[in-house]
């Protein structure tokens, strides 16, 4: 899943992105209206957590500028407001959900994977395919009742695969998804870690290489 934080208490939006990144998300990071508007130009977010007062341009504007173009990306609104008109007047902007400050890290969490969840064709809980078992909310992943220990890319990895229901998925959709726009994409990274992934998952393999098209289980 790949998320854009847009807040412009710096300290908080870096807290809240090394958090999410923990959970093997790929988590860009930006700390006004006007760089939240250029980033969603470029690229494609699952869900954008938004401050809605920000500097330059308004978290209001962000949003409708989101809605207006018509994305399957997801908003959660921040508000340092408790008041119940405003998180209503936040929802009829076009947000999809709506998170007072100060928040837990757990359900700041829980509210984005369920967002993310409704960006893609609905699919179950906890992934199935080829005697691996892959469950997004608690991070774990079994294979033949065994469990697997992976590093937060390996699992985000794994999960775009796995939510690919066997289709092809390139290298450039892997790093996409699963890294931020902080990668140099001339790197071999995406290579290594689907190579270490293929060794934790253990023999036989289940990730198979495509030539010139990139991965698939």
């Amino acid at each position: 899943m790949r998320v854009l934080v847009v807040e412009d208490e710096q300290l908080l939006a870096d807290a809240v992105a090394t958090g999410l990144r923990r959970e093997a998300m790929a988590v860009d990071v930006v700390y006004d209206g006007a760089a939240a508007l250029e980033r969603i130009g470029v690229n494609d977010y699952d869900v954008v957590v938004l401050d809605r007062d920000l500097p330059l341009v308004h978290g209001d504007d962000v949003c409708r500028r989101i809605v207006e173009l018509g994305v399957p990306t997801r908003v959660l609104m921040l508000t340092a407001s408790g008041d119940v008109s405003d998180r209503v007047e936040g929802l009829e902007l076009g947000a999809d959900d709506y998170l007072p400050k100060p928040f837990a890290f757990t359900e700041l969490t829980a509210r984005v994977r369920a967002l993310g969840r409704r960006t893609t064709v609905p699919l179950p809980p906890v992934l199935e395919r080829s005697g691996i078992k892959l469950d997004p909310n608690r991070r774990e992943v079994f294979r033949e009742g065994k469990e697997i220990q992976l590093a937060p890319k390996e699992f985000a990895v794994l999960e775009v695969l796995m939510r690919s229901e066997g289709a092809v998925v390139s290298a450039e959709q892997l790093l996409e998804k699963a890294w931020d726009e902080n990668t140099d994409p001339f790197t071999n990274v995406v290579r290594v870690t689907v190579m270490t992934l293929r060794r934790k998952l253990a023999e036989p393999p289940v990730i198979v290489t495509v030539p010139g098209s990139g991965y698939r289980i």
